[in-house]
């Protein structure tokens, strides 16, 4: 009990003693012990487990680029994986998606290539452009470090992506090419390209130009290509004029949807036509029911287009996903009815509908969304895997309104899995997740960010319901099959992605008996995959008669066969532990249980048309006129990402920019302004000069903020502050408050003095003519002037500051000309000194103008633009904000002025 209690505190998921030794005294001694620990459950346990180091798998070493890829890993939202099988292979793959990754390598085995494979791997989650830029310049510097003389092949695929921007990761990717392209030529590899997803055209378009540009050998296709054509194509087991590339003008955009029965043509393949007495029929009108015939036996709901959720999460792109869906498929409300985020009173957020604007109620607890929503019976639930467990398990106190809660979050422990699943076991709640992207009916209702974006559920005709409803483990393949149901039948009635881990919350099963239940279902499709034993109760449900409709069936990771050690595959519960569990024997299984099982999954597409074609002929199945495809207005953004409209910007910034990966400033990331040690004045320069200045002129700007961050507490400025402080006032308040009395009197010379000295410089004016002049003009001469200070009393501000840029300025001449002047004025009264002000500020022209990188014009615009009076306004907030904390940190109450240090004036004080 008590070893049973330590596997379960520190989730072990795998735990074998053996042998075990009895010794005489009864002491029990175990000799060998082999176990496995639940990964994901790192944040619960990394404390007790200590440091652990994960050996790679028996039989095959632990590469640098894996462990670089799981540090990479570690480090991003997204997912990147990477397992080399075989450095010497001739097929190097680099695939999007957990369970696209898999039916690609599974295609090449079944294609007798397995022992070719090179790797096996994934990204997926969207990555940045960087991390796929990392991951892409890893596999590609595998790739090239041996020569094959036959060369080599490069297959960039995936399924059509859910959320990911095609062309961000793209031009990571594209990016790594360019950088191998000559080792691309010198090993003659050809690259095979097939995405689909939001912005995928632009994706793709990018490839295009990297071939026009490099010449390499590359291939790309689209959606309107099987997910998995690339890889016969680039076997050289297929023609590619059979295939054409994305671009080509004999592609047809969407396929048209079958309405008659089907029959093979000269090539094989599986047409529509119908004969002169079926044209002759009136078309049946077929309006699929809503509602399953046996709907209290399902735990998860049949969605209906009355169907209303929750999202739990501040989830703003996959809500209005959904009520986009919802206005193409013209509901009447729309399916999200409230969000819930804990971290924020409650307040209301706004989202389009159609193109109006429409609130949406953000709550802070759950009992105000259920209570004031009590239509509500779904949640989706966006949180992370760190807090997903606490906030199931307090929706589950709501399972008299909540009957459906779908869990996004990849990465939840098996345990608290199990403990949740088990807790919606006990009060009849469905469960769909953890790890997937939803589900989707279409024409009622949509989860999340399922089926992908809006030009993708046109083309897949998700605004409108099929015959077909399917089941799928992977979230990304989801996708993927309503393109090839689209294409290969009427189109999809509903289907739902359970997710990849090892305890999905609902099982194939309880899915397709809700849909053998449901008449207006007529085909059943599932994809399993290798790892675990669902689809053998699939097997005895077809035996015993329980399902009773077509199942067209295909379990992927077939792969494994071919490879010769343990790999875990996209999903965390896609490993096989025993033959059984393989995807080989699966379907197997399914084909003797009565389950139309495919040759491959390229084939999975033929092998639904023709079930589909069959029930068609037999009248069985009547598909319904096609409706006109309906309209969506495309967000802005989007359509000028898209390059579909331009609009002038609000504002214009030429100092930083915060889109990418890093910040920068002037172009400079973020990171190298550390690496180079620019400091304070670096960054300044950076901000206010838009260039990196000399290390001298660095130095002198932070000389200037040192001499001018305070002048004791009586100047004006500091004054204000300081009464502001006492006043109760907030540090931001009283900082304002001083600095609002810099002007000309206050600070505020530096700028006049450096115009008036530099103007005089440069016409060639004589100091004591230029004194003289002022004098006429009764105009005082700014930067000129002590209180105190004077010839024979330095202000050491003024000696620290001349000192420096005469042996660092390349020209002093405007220095010396207020040197000059200083000579006549202290002839005249010896404080008329040139000042703090007026030395930083003819120094500041003479450094602008000789540093080499400005004109002299360059330089003047910006003494005109205020750059000195700012560098004043930064350095004296630096004591400001020292008077402020000072006069907290004493204590200090409100400020009350004596009434002895005020000359009380009446009226006839003033004649």
């Amino acid at each position: 009990s008590i070893l049973f209690q330590i596997y379960r505190k520190l989730n072990f998921v795998y735990m074998e003693i053996n042998p075990i030794v009895f010794s005489a005294d009864g002491t029990i001694v175990p000799l060998d012990l082999a176990a496995k620990i639940d990964e994901t459950a790192s944040f619960l346990n990394a404390t007790d487990w200590g440091h652990l180091d994960f050996p790679a798998p028996f039989g095959r070493k632990d590469w640098p680029e894996e462990a670089y890829i799981r540090e990479l890993d570690s480090k991003t939202g997204a997912s990147l994986k990477l397992t080399i099988l075989n450095p010497a292979g001739r097929v190097w793959t680099m695939v999007a998606g957990g369970g696209a990754s898999v039916v690609y390598a599974d295609t090449i085995a079944d294609l007798g290539h397995g022992h070719e494979l090179a790797n096996y791997g994934e990204y997926s989650g969207a990555p940045s452009t960087e991390h796929t830029y990392e991951y892409a310049k890893t596999i590609i510097g595998l790739m090239t470090r041996e020569k094959d003389p036959r060369g080599k092949i490069f297959i960039i695929g995936g399924g059509i992506a859910n959320f990911t921007d095609v062309a961000a990761t793209f031009t990571g990717l594209i990016k790594a090419i360019r950088t191998f392209q000559d080792e691309f030529k010198r090993h003659h590899i050809s690259i095979w390209v097939r995405r689909a997803g939001p912005n995928y055209q632009e994706g793709l378009q990018l490839m295009r130009d990297c071939y026009n540009s490099t010449g390499l050998d590359i291939h790309i296709y689209g959606p309107e290509t099987h997910a998995t054509a690339v890889v016969p194509l680039a076997l050289g087991l297929a023609k590619p004029e059979d295939f054409p590339e994305f671009d080509d003008p004999a592609h047809s955009a969407v396929q048209p949807r079958p309405t008659k029965r089907a029959k093979k043509d000269d090539d094989g393949d599986a047409k529509m036509a119908a004969s002169d007495e079926e044209d002759k029929k009136p078309a049946a009108a077929f309006v699929p029911k809503m509602e399953a015939e046996h709907e209290a036996d399902h735990k998860v709901e049949n969605f209906t287009a009355m169907t209303r959720c929750v999202v739990y999460g501040l989830q703003h792109r996959a809500v209005q996903g959904m009520l986009d869906f919802d206005f193409m498929c013209k509901r009447e409300k729309p399916s999200v009815a409230a969000m819930i985020f804990p971290f924020a009173a409650n307040h209301l957020v706004k989202f389009y509908w159609g193109t109006n604007e429409i609130m949406m109620p953000v709550y802070k607890s759950m009992k105000d969304a259920f209570s004031k929503h009590p239509e509500v019976s779904v949640c989706v639930n966006f949180a992370s895997f760190r807090s997903v467990y606490s906030s199931v398990m307090e929706m589950l106190e709501y399972s008299n309104q909540i009957k459906t809660i779908a869990i996004i979050a990849e990465g939840v422990p098996e345990s608290q899995t199990r403990s949740f699943i088990k807790a919606a076991q006990k009060k009849n709640v469905g469960i769909i997740g953890p790890a997937t992207v939803g589900g989707i009916k279409p024409g009622c209702f949509r989860i999340g960010n399922t089926g992908g974006m809006l030009d993708n559920i046109v083309m897949s005709k998700l605004y409108r319901p099929g015959s077909v409803a399917y089941v799928s483990r992977s979230g990304g393949l989801s996708n993927e099959i309503n393109n090839i149901v689209s294409r290969a039948s009427d189109g999809v009635y509903e289907g739902v992605a359970i997710g990849g881990d090892r305890y999905p919350g609902s099982r194939f099963l309880d899915h397709l008996k809700r849909y053998n239940d449901n008449p207006a279902v007529h085909i059943l499709v599932m994809l399993g995959e290798v790892g675990g034993t669902d689809e053998y109760d699939i097997c005895e449900a077809l035996k015993s008669g329980r399902i009773t409709k077509p199942l067209v069936a295909w379990c992927i990771g077939t792969c494994a066969s071919a490879i010769q050690t343990e790999v875990q595959f996209g999903h965390a519960g896609a490993l096989a532990r025993t033959n059984l569990e393989t995807a080989s024997a699966k379907n197997k299984a399914l084909m003797e249980a009565g389950a139309h099982v495919p040759e491959n999954f390229f084939k999975f597409g033929d092998k639904i048309n023709e079930v589909y074609t069959s029930l068609v002929k037999a009248g069985s199945l009547v598909p319904a006129p096609e409706p006109e495809p309906p309209k969506i207005p495309m967000d802005f953004s989007w359509a000028k990402r898209l390059g579909l409209v331009r609009k002038p910007a609000h504002f214009v910034s030429s100092i930083s920019d915060d889109r990418g990966e890093e910040l920068t400033y002037s172009g400079m990331p973020i990171s190298e302004v550390f690496d180079k040690g620019l400091g304070l004045g670096g960054v300044l320069s950076l901000l206010w000069f838009r260039r990196q200045l000399p290390e001298y002129v660095c130095k002198f700007i932070e000389m200037v903020l040192m001499v001018t961050a305070d002048h004791g507490p009586a100047v004006s400025g500091a004054h204000n502050t300081i009464v502001a402080a006492r006043a109760g006032k907030d540090l931001v308040s009283s900082l304002a408050s001083g600095l609002l009395t810099i002007g000309p009197r206050f600070g505020g010379a530096l700028d006049e003095a450096a115009a008036m000295f530099t103007e005089a410089s440069d016409a060639g004016v004589d100091a004591e003519v230029f004194v003289k002049d002022m004098r006429k003009k009764n105009k005082l001469i700014m930067g000129i002037g002590h209180r105190i200070k004077s010839l024979a009393n330095p202000d050491m501000r003024v000696e620290i500051i001349k000192k420096y840029a005469l042996e660092h300025f390349r020209d002093n001449t405007v220095l010396n000309f207020a040197l000059a002047v200083e000579q006549v004025t202290t002839k005249k009264k010896s404080n008329l000194i040139l000042n703090v002000d007026g030395c930083i500020a003819v120094c500041f022209v003479d450094m602008l103008r000789g540093c080499g990188a400005f004109s002299h014009e360059e330089a003047d615009d910006m003494i005109r633009n205020g750059c000195l009076n700012g560098l004043f306004v930064l350095g004296r907030s630096i004591g400001f904000i020292g008077h402020f904390l000072d006069q907290k940190r004493l204590k200090q109450g409100l400020y009350r002025h004596p009434w002895d240090d005020i000359s009380y004036l009446n009226g006839n004080d003033m004649e």
